[in-house]
């Protein structure tokens, strides 16, 4: 629809021409007045939530500021925006903007080049990388000088419901001219490395290779850290309990599948008929509750393993691969930490009923006939594991992304969206597998190993299954793990989302 020009003229509210528009400048009319037009997009003289959701949509912000923005400028709560209400809010967010922008622009040229941001992101405790700056600086910077004009600060932070130096820098660091999933992380991360974490979480290959999230003092202090953990543990709790069965039979299948012994069906079948419908949620508990410990040891290692890096390198900023590395050594530190919850995961998934009554029994049942090293068998695939996967994925995922960028994104001048991102993330993960899952499941069959069984060894476990089982052996389980994918990510979207909202993460960020 062809929206129908609004004037500024009188107020539609008062009926009364405003006295800020008699000293508005004719450019600054002209800009408002076409941004107001654009906005509304049914053309009745004012802008509802609906048609601020669908505008930012398309310009690239998300939707949810749209209600920020209708609170802010809203001044007669008659849930829509006239245009001198319009006006009004944004000429005083414009305000705002311009005390922003003069304290980065140190050498106050009337420029932002990449040395002030740089500059200002430290100055706030953000950890900025230079080609991230970079990246940062090229979005706002429409003309391509490598500078940014107030202009096109002023243009890229409209939307931005803040006035605060730090949350308007966060939100162009994280918000801003991104498609982001719905649920993305309290911190703010981009639907990139949202996804990312979804698939290596649910594909249960290469988790350890995560890049935990970098936090600002800010961040810290004000407890979104600790925020995001709590909800990434409570949706990752739902997900793996709704996909609980389907984990038990990918374990069923990698410890006691052989040639042509045992089928998905078959495995169903042999559980309930062992234990009941309850039985195929064994393992569940220690599943879940491992997730709390591991990412808030993950967490604790990260911290600790930049600081060390910082301090040798006399710098407060890490290259991209110095923070792969932290996050490698990180995830393996936390998972040797609560590996023999790991180890207990799989035994009581594999237990008949009535072999153990709980898991405080099971750890004393199994301390007692196989001593504390029980806990640590599949220990070294399971490290081995690690580099393999997460070096594929990453090489395999950023080719893919880079090459639909050439292909489609420069033409549209738009980022890839989440559906191509996952597209991305599913492929580069099932190359991953493709290595990294043999000794996935060698892990889970060392781990199943009683006390004097053999083979007891990563080597001559591989040399049995390729002698029993063939090549195809070693990939026993795989096809009902890639099945849980779908439904557990969906759960925890969904999770996430509500999380996100019980504790407040959307008013943090």
């Amino acid at each position: 629809m062809v929206n129908a020009h609004v004037s500024i003229s009188t107020d539609p509210v008062t009926g009364h021409l405003p006295h800020y528009f008699h000293e508005l400048p004719y450019e600054d009319e002209k800009r408002l007045e076409k941004l107001f037009n654009s906005l509304d997009l049914d053309g009745n003289g004012k802008i509802d939530i609906h048609d601020l959701s669908v505008a930012l949509r398309e310009f690239g912000v998300d939707h949810k500021y749209a209600q920020s923005f209708l609170e802010r400028a809203d001044v007669n709560k008659s849930s829509d925006i006239s245009l001198a209400e319009f006006i009004h809010y944004v000429k005083e967010h414009e305000k705002n903007l311009r005390l922003g922008f003069s304290h980065i622009d140190k050498n106050r040229d009337g420029k932002i080049d990449l040395e002030e941001l740089i500059k200002a992101f430290q100055e706030l405790g953000v950890e900025v990388e230079v080609k991230e700056a970079k990246k940062l600086l090229e979005r706002m910077d429409t003309d391509g000088s490598l500078e940014i004009s107030f202009n096109e600060w002023r243009d890229f932070l409209l939307y931005a419901p803040y006035s605060n130096i730090h949350d308007l820098i966060h939100y162009w660091r994280h918000h801003a001219r991104q498609p982001r999933i719905p649920i993305c992380d309290a911190s703010a991360k981009t639907t990139d490395d949202f996804v990312k974490e979804l698939l290596v979480l649910f594909l249960d290959i290469g988790d350890l290779m995560t890049v935990p999230e970098d936090y600002t003092a800010k961040e810290i202090q004000t407890g979104v850290w600790w925020r995001q953990l709590v909800a990434g543990a409570v949706a990752g709790a739902v997900s793996r309990t709704c996909t609980a069965p389907l984990d038990r039979i990918k374990t069923f299948l990698q410890v006691h599948g052989s040639k042509g012994s045992m089928t998905m069906k078959s495995c169903w079948v042999h559980m309930l008929n062992e234990g009941g419908i309850m039985s195929l949620w064994r393992g569940n508990g220690i599943n879940v509750t491992k997730i709390a410990p591991e990412s808030a040891l993950k967490f604790f290692f990260y911290e600790k393993i930049k600081a060390v890096i910082r301090k040798k390198n006399q710098r407060k900023e890490l290259a991209i691969q110095e923070r792969f590395v932290a996050g490698s050594l990180a995830g393996a530190l936390s998972q040797t930490t609560i590996y023999p919850l790991e180890v207990l995961k799989t035994r009581l998934a594999l237990r008949n009923t009535g072999e153990y009554s709980g898991v405080y029994d099971a750890l004393k049942k199994i301390i007692h006939r196989e001593g504390i090293k029980a806990f640590y068998k599949g220990y070294v695939p399971n490290i081995l594991g690690i580099l393999p996967y997460a070096g594929i994925d990453l090489a395999v995922y950023e080719t893919l992304k880079n090459a639909y960028i050439l292909q489609f994104a420069k033409k549209t001048d738009q980022p890839p969206n989440a559906l191509v991102l996952l597209s991305c993330g599913t492929a580069s993960s099932t190359c991953g597998q493709a290595f990294s899952y043999p000794l996935a499941l060698v892990r889970t069959r060392l781990q199943a190993q009683g006390p004097g069984t053999q083979p007891d060894t990563m080597i001559t476990m591989i040399q049995e299954i390729l002698k029993k089982d063939g090549f195809l052996g070693m990939y026993r389980g795989i096809g009902v793990n890639f099945l849980k994918v779908a439904p557990s990510v969906g759960i925890s979207y969904i999770v996430y989302e509500k999380m996100r909202v019980v504790l407040g993460l959307d008013n943090m960020t």
